[in-house]
């Protein structure tokens, strides 16, 4: 039995994302930040190392330092100074001769090895060593993380809380990061009345542009939210083209079902060049992209678990294209189901799944039940998609399949 929804000419989902990738130019005006502002930005430049990493040979431990020749003459060498972290031994230490060194000290030049302190027996300014120690034995090379003029990121990395602590011991206070991307959203519906609002006969809350902010924030995106637009033209009309020039995208939820009874497409047709696809996918077959005169246009389905998933699966790989983001594709692994999952042939499928083990430690996946487009809790149970082929069909309990980790955009 082939999908009811799945008519001829639905646009592959794959050919879709390519039309898109391929039409989005990044931009490319850079700014300076501070590593306090970094978290989360893009690297427009990359970044090489001005130093050693360390930039001292030092001490893996507490302990004490010779010259590996030292103890091929005899093990019990004479202390002869202390090096700390930030206050090195600055004297002679010649053979025959060890240093009290702590963890991070510099190794004094005249020393190449470190004992720990557990395996030494000191009698006075004598210490005399349990074991013998191969050269270089407990020391942390100059360099040995990062050398100088290393590449350490490169431009289109968005920078973590652990880079920016990368950043930090390199001694780099600002970085050049492209600017933030500015996104306008618009929601159009009568029937539409936001969080906190009392509901009339027929009402329903907005949350489209709830999650859409969600997501945006965590891209880094400045937000323009145009809130809800009453279903008048004139209203559309103006929001659309106040939108277009404000933001580099222009992001609305619902009126892209072709035949819809509205006016968001006469709008959008008349301000610019918008395709209105059907995408061979579930959920989330109307979708429309294209160019406003100074934006993109992303226009997303109206039922929320269609608008959540077109918004991560489509729109949101283009604006990681246009903010230069050197994206990671999502982990992908294979699962065992451990119920039977519905599906016609005809349409991709990404369907709601929760990954766990099972009692022998193999990878397991439970669908998160009704898989309706406006059952939003359908995603917020899970953490994955169960993605399944647009040719495939009903899945067997225990069958494999192919599950898509969410990633941080969706936690």
């Amino acid at each position: 039995m082939v999908d009811c929804c799945s008519v001829p000419g639905l646009l592959p989902f794959e050919q879709a994302l390519e039309n898109m990738l391929t039409a989005i130019n990044p931009i490319d005006e850079t700014e300076p930040v501070t590593l306090k502002n970094a978290l989360g930005r893009v690297l427009a430049q990359d970044i090489k190392s001005p130093v050693n990493v360390p930039p001292n040979d030092n001490s893996a431990m507490d302990g004490y330092t010779f010259s590996q020749q030292s103890l091929a003459i005899n093990t019990t060498l004479k202390l002869v100074g202390r090096s700390m972290a930030g206050s090195p031994f600055v004297g002679e230490c010649k053979v025959g001769e060890c240093v009290r060194i702590m963890t991070g000290a510099k190794v004094p030049a005249d020393c190449d090895t470190v004992e720990m302190q557990e395996n030494c027996q000191v009698e006075g300014e004598n210490v005399t060593f349990l074991s013998p120690r191969k050269h270089a034995d407990n020391v942390r090379s100059k360099g040995e993380d990062i050398g100088l003029g290393q590449a350490v990121f490169l431009t289109g990395r968005e920078l973590t809380a652990i880079d920016i602590g990368v950043l930090a011991s390199l001694g780099i206070d600002n970085v050049t990061v492209f600017r933030k991307l500015k996104v306008a959203l618009i929601s159009t519906g009568d029937e539409l009345k936001k969080p906190g609002q009392a509901l009339n006969d027929g009402d329903i809350y907005e949350s489209n542009s709830q999650f859409l902010t969600a997501i945006l924030t965590k891209l880094g995106a400045d937000i323009i939210d145009f809130g809800i637009i009453e279903d008048v033209e004139t209203s559309i009309f103006n929001a659309f083209k106040k939108a277009d020039e404000v933001a580099d995208v222009v992001i609305s939820s619902g009126g892209v079902s072709v035949g819809d009874a509205d006016y968001t497409k006469t709008v959008l047709e008349s301000l610019g060049e918008i395709a209105f696809w059907k995408i061979a996918m579930k959920p989330g077959k109307p979708f429309a992209f294209g160019t406003l005169p100074n934006s993109y246009f992303f226009g997303l389905p109206g039922n929320p678990v269609s608008a959540l998933v077109t918004a991560h699966q489509l729109a949101l790989p283009a604006l990681l294209k246009l903010q230069n983001v050197n994206r990671v594709q999502a982990l992908t692994l294979n699962a065992k189901t451990t119920s039977t999952l519905k599906k016609s042939p005809g349409r991709m499928d990404f369907q709601r799944g929760i990954v766990s083990n099972d009692e022998n430690g193999n990878l397991q996946v439970t669908s998160t039940g009704s898989q309706g487009s406006g059952i939003l809790t359908s995603m917020a149970a899970a953490n994955c998609y169960i993605v399944l082929a647009a040719e495939q069909g009903q899945v067997s309990e225990g069958e494999w399949v192919k599950v898509q980790m969410f990633d941080k955009y969706l936690q």
